[in-house]
């Protein structure tokens, strides 16, 4: 038990930075990213591409952080201005539509160009005995960058003139805009933020087993579950939900089958939307 209760944790960490990255670009424009997995899948290939070339590892792992913040960039700078000229069902609507299909085109062309793709970044080393359980050395180094990052965050948008203009433009827009400050570029500064931490993600998550070519939608379901039970635009309610769904995915696929897994997870998520429909940490 404490063994799969573990796994749930390192899993879970993981899942509580992909919410936080699907969270913030919410918070601020009112759009769900459904192209964040394949983000995710496009750091791990481009990371795993400059391995298979001789680069050094945690070279090759910034350059596939960059990558991904870069085309995040991208699409806030094209898909996403239209749709932040529309407003209310429209934008949340057209920001579904266009990011649905921005995953369509990332990840096909990434199923046709490298249809074999994977990332697992082998940490050597005795395994490590926590509370009497030996965890791999890959799995204590992706939790530890995931609590780094997650320690990172928190400080940044408690602690910061610009962790606190972002919050302003997620509580209120309009009077963010009327102290001066540019929405817009907060804006891009956040997508720019949300695709490294999805290749942070891609880090960790191939530290404790491979990341496939194919894992974009799954991942981006996992984000929309964190994203519903953390709450919508809270930093923290995103990791509390990670660890508590990364613990239950991991109870279930022990116990009952990984068949059932994500629809269990999806009966979570509905069923924090009918007892608190903000979220664990939602305001």
């Amino acid at each position: 038990m404490r063994a799969v209760i573990l796994d749930g944790i390192v899993l879970g960490l993981a899942f509580g930075l992909l919410g936080v990255g699907m969270t913030l670009v919410y918070g601020l424009g009112g759009v769900l990213n459904l192209a964040y997995g394949q983000i995710v899948v496009l750091a791990a290939i481009v990371i795993s591409l400059l391995m298979d070339d001789g680069v050094a590892t945690v070279l090759a792992a910034f350059v596939g952080v960059l990558a991904a913040a870069g085309v995040a960039v991208l699409l806030d700078l094209t898909l996403m201005r239209p749709v932040y000229r529309a407003h209310g069902e429209e934008r949340t609507l057209l920001g579904l539509l266009l990011t649905l299909g921005a995953a369509f085109v990332i990840g096909g062309l990434l199923a046709w160009r490298y249809p074999a793709g994977a990332l697992y970044i082998f940490v050597s080393g005795d395994p490590v005995s926590v509370i009497g359980v030996p965890m791999s050395v890959g799995s204590i180094w992706a939790s530890a960058i995931a609590l780094a990052v997650a320690a990172v965050l928190l400080v940044f948008f408690g602690a910061t003139t610009f962790g606190r203009g972002v919050r302003s433009v997620i509580q209120d827009e309009t009077g963010a805009r009327l102290v001066g400050i540019s929405p817009s570029f907060v804006r891009t500064v956040i997508f720019a933020l949300s695709g490294a931490l999805a290749g942070v993600v891609a880090i960790a998550q191939s530290m404790s087993g491979p990341l496939t070519v194919n894992a974009g939608f799954e991942l981006t379901t996992f984000a929309l579950i964190v994203t519903v039970v953390g709450g919508l635009g809270s930093v923290a309610g995103a990791f509390l939900a990670g660890v508590l769904l990364g613990v239950v995915n991991a109870l279930s696929a022990h116990y009952i089958g990984q068949y059932i897994t994500t629809i269990i997870l999806l009966g979570t998520a509905a069923l924090t939307i009918l007892i608190r429909p903000r979220g664990l940490l939602g305001r």
